[in-house]
């Protein structure tokens, strides 16, 4: 079994009210935020799930071509995971992203949380993560989730988190402790992490890659050009040195990176990423359909077509990359311990071959 474990970094500072609302805690004034997060202290803001967006004009959400759709899920086991989920009190990123392979991966036990909160400090304009400000870390993080990890039995275990751009560290000493914690708890429990960008936050990737994670994932998530509408707090160049940084500071551990499509982006923009992250020695690349969560968030350029995918894979296996996934509902944990399996016998294979020549 392999459960996906998710930090989110978007816990941070908003207190509940009386009627479950959150607000932002008195010592946090507006005028002292970023103009994203002035948004969400409004006081005519605090139901917003993304206030920052709630000025932009409606993106009509586009009818799912067949190959999109899913199920709703019914399988027995589903509501078994979900009933785990509530009574362990976990945030799920598969619920709080809206992912479309919920109803497959919790039918398998695999599910996907987060910890560190639910608030993230960016305002993405693709992702339906709470945007505000978060809350303080909880210390005993860590061992709850070592815990759940050991109990559960799992094979691999996936920890990521959004952004913690309040945070000195950007959370990077947390995720060491997670690390070290399911280490201790379950040796035998691979650990694959997504990791925020911790820009401007000197020494933090150091902190991560010496706790020596099995992968190291950071997802470009798109094309250069489209960053300053889609991924607006983020710089292209910078996520990319993080990655390749990673390869310098410990080549044994696998690196992994991910892109949505239907944004807007050329095949050719694409296929020069694929060379980017190529110099950057990344291992795994994972490509999927960008699906707009709501009216307000950035809408489908187009719906890519399964043949495209499927391109898109033959192309990224002949620049070198160890594994590749691409097809319409690729998420970057979907499929992870399979998918990690995978990825270790293709180095292998590649270390024999080297050997034999």
């Amino acid at each position: 079994m392999a459960t996906r474990i998710l930090i989110d970094h978007r816990a941070g500072g908003a207190v509940s009210n009386a009627d479950g609302t959150a607000r932002l805690p008195d010592e946090a004034p507006a005028a002292a935020l970023p103009a994203h997060l002035q948004a969400a202290a409004a006081p005519d803001a605090k139901k917003l799930r993304h206030p920052e967006k709630a000025h932009r004009p409606d993106n009509p959400i586009k009818r799912k071509p067949d190959w999109i759709r899913v199920k709703a899920p019914t399988h027995p086991i589903y509501h078994e995971t979900r009933n785990l989920m509530r009574d362990n009190k976990l945030v799920t990123v598969c619920e709080e992203a809206a992912c479309p392979n919920i109803g497959e991966c919790w039918s398998q036990r695999h599910a996907t949380m987060m910890i560190m909160g639910e608030i993230c400090t960016r305002a993405c304009s693709f992702c339906n993560i709470t945007t505000g400000q978060p809350k303080h870390l909880d210390a005993d993080e860590p061992r709850r989730v070592a815990d759940a990890v050991a109990k559960l039995g799992l094979r691999h275990v996936v920890i990521t988190s959004v952004d913690r751009d309040d945070l000195k560290d950007g959370g990077a000493r947390h995720f060491a402790e997670v690390i070290a914690a399911i280490r201790a708890a379950a040796p035998d429990t691979t650990v694959e992490i997504l990791t925020p960008d911790f820009l401007r936050k000197d020494g933090a990737l150091e902190v991560v890659v010496e706790a020596r994670p099995d992968v190291f994932n950071h997802n470009l998530e798109t094309v250069p050009k489209l960053y300053p509408t889609i991924r607006p707090g983020a710089r292209y160049y910078h996520s990319l040195r993080l990655l390749d940084r990673v390869k310098a500071l410990d080549p044994s551990i696998f690196t992994k990176s991910g892109l949505m499509v239907g944004l807007g982006e050329t095949r050719m923009e694409v296929l020069q990423v694929m060379d980017d992250m190529r110099s950057a020695e990344i291992d795994f690349l994972t490509i999927g359909q960008y699906l707009q969560p709501t009216v307000k968030h950035a809408a489908v350029d187009r719906f890519v077509e399964p043949v495209e995918f499927e391109d898109y894979a033959r192309m990224a296996r002949g620049k070198g990359f160890l594994l590749v996934s691409a097809t319409p509902l690729t998420r970057s944990s979907y499929h992870a311990d399979r998918d990690f399996a995978a990825l270790r016998d293709a180095r292998n294979a590649q270390l024999r071959a080297i050997a034999a020549d």
